[in-house]
């Protein structure tokens, strides 16, 4: 969970160290507002520490304030703007307000940056999806499984979208009066 993330300012003096260092021991170990405590206490005495801005982020996230994830994730990619995995995590917190377009645009820059990053095609096509944009979605899961071809969550995401696909497809032909469409909307709702 902890990530290096490069050469960003490591934590100067000992008592920022200090907090950093126990905020990556209490995110480790599933403690996230004690994380989020430390983090906070070592960018109070070194704004400069990205580490800790990521790692509270990811901290946030875990809590489910993705607000506040966002905002640590802006300060990370302002130092590292070619950082594909912070760009995907930044999406996922997107994803989790409802902010779909933000979730797409931060995918597709992750993707732009690392084009075999599974979860970032994975991740947009869940936000293509969540749009109704679904021809977009099977786009990436298929993209997904062809670099990695034992990643399921990426079949499951694509039989999800197929299915919605065809939901949408089987309504409009049911409204039209098409009783076999009827039929079929019926059996994928049971």
């Amino acid at each position: 969970m902890v990530v290096s993330l490069g050469s960003s300012s490591i934590a100067q003096g000992a008592d920022a160290q200090f907090y950093f260092d126990r905020g990556n021991a209490f995110l480790n170990e599933g403690k996230f507002d004690k994380a989020i405590k430390d983090f906070s206490e070592a960018l109070s005495q070194n704004p400069k520490i990205t580490e800790a801005y990521y790692n509270r982020g990811q901290a946030y996230y875990k809590k489910g304030q993705y607000e506040n994830a966002i905002a640590d994730f802006d300060k990370v990619i302002e130092v590292f703007p070619d950082n594909a995995d912070i760009y995907s995590l930044r999406g996922l917190a997107y994803f989790k307000i409802g902010q779909y377009q933000n979730a797409i645009d931060d995918e597709t820059k992750a993707i732009s940056l690392n084009p075999s990053l599974v979860a970032a095609l994975h991740n947009r096509g869940i936000a293509y999806a969540r749009t109704g944009q679904y021809d977009k979605a099977i786009e990436d899961y298929n993209k997904a499984i062809s670099l990695k071809p034992d990643y399921m969550d990426a079949y499951y995401s694509r039989g999800v979208a197929y299915v919605r696909k065809a939901s949408s497809d089987f309504s409009r032909a049911c409204e039209k009066g098409n009783k076999f469409a009827c039929d079929n909307l019926k059996q994928i709702s049971q």
